[in-house]
């Protein structure tokens, strides 16, 4: 029996990520009640035995614990406020987490506001894509109070592998943060090394094979650079998601007084795919600008 047998779980947003993240919880026990802008996701899980809701708000009255999982920190402002939002249907004892990639200053202040309505923030990010929320196997970056963390412990257990509680609220997604830098620069790093084999001759597809095990071995160089070989640039992970990624972590670097010239280089390029009208093209097609240039 799973730790989450019967528990009460509202998630909204059923994106590339959202969706099998509802689905792996339904499939651990629990009952959850979806909500979507897009139609479509909420007929599938409907059909598949979730329940649906019409409006944050009705999420938030039916689930003890509210997920969030939507692509920007907007979304996130229009998903907990309003009329119909998941504040004005909270009752004391309930939970939010928001697993998406959102603003640190913006986070901190929601939390706030959901505090003085007797429920607990969280948040909590995650890293591994479209795949690691289809095995449940997400890293996934806590923000929040210890107490928070081990309520919520069993529904992380069911959609990732690798938890960490970073710190206070903000943590979670400082750390994300951190990563989409590091993960923004990676990709461009590995489409000029692929494409730099390419123009000397050489077949990319085992340059790549070589690094492998070598210290340019990594995620994105194996996910990623297979991808670039392959030349398939369905999105699991859109560009311009990237690019908002990348202008949020630069946005957090001016608050704190820290120069990024690495990533400010990168996100010329990020921008550039975008220009193309590239950018809803995974994050393996900034091979193409690379190419490009």
């Amino acid at each position: 029996m799973s730790n989450v047998e019967g528990w009460k779980i509202g998630l909204i947003g059923l994106g590339h990520m959202g969706k099998p993240m509802a689905r792996n919880l339904h499939q651990a026990g629990a009952e959850v009640t979806v909500s979507s802008r897009s139609p479509g996701p909420v007929d599938e899980l409907a059909g598949e035995g979730l329940a649906r809701a019409s409006t944050p708000g009705d999420v938030a009255a039916a689930a003890d614990i509210v997920i969030i999982m939507v692509t920007d920190t907007a979304g996130v402002d229009q998903v907990l406020h309003g009329p119909d939002g998941v504040i004005a249907g909270l009752t004391p004892g309930k939970t939010v987490i928001d697993m998406g990639t959102t603003k640190v200053r913006e986070t901190r202040e929601w939390a706030k506001e959901v505090v003085a309505a007797g429920c607990a923030y969280v948040d909590a990010p995650v890293s591994g894509g479209q795949v690691g929320a289809e095995q449940g196997s997400l890293s996934i970056m806590v923000g929040c109070t210890v107490d928070a963390l081990e309520r919520v412990r069993p529904i992380f257990e069911v959609l990732g592998g690798n938890i960490t509680h970073i710190g206070d609220i903000g943590a979670g997604q400082v750390a994300k943060t951190a990563n989409q830098a590091i993960v923004a620069v990676t990709l461009a790093a590995v489409a000029e090394g692929l494409t730099l084999a390419q123009r000397a001759g050489v077949d990319p597809g085992k340059v790549r094979e070589a690094l492998q095990g070598g210290f340019a071995e990594s995620r994105v160089l194996d996910l990623h650079g297979g991808r670039m070989v392959e030349r398939k640039f369905e999105p699991g992970g859109p560009a311009r998601v990237q690019l908002k990624d990348v202008d949020q972590a630069l946005e957090l670097a001016a608050q704190v007084a820290l120069e990024t010239p690495t990533l400010t280089n990168t996100q010329k390029l990020w921008q550039k795919m975008i220009d193309h009208g590239w950018g809803e093209l995974d994050q393996a097609g900034i091979i193409r600008v690379i190419e490009e240039l």
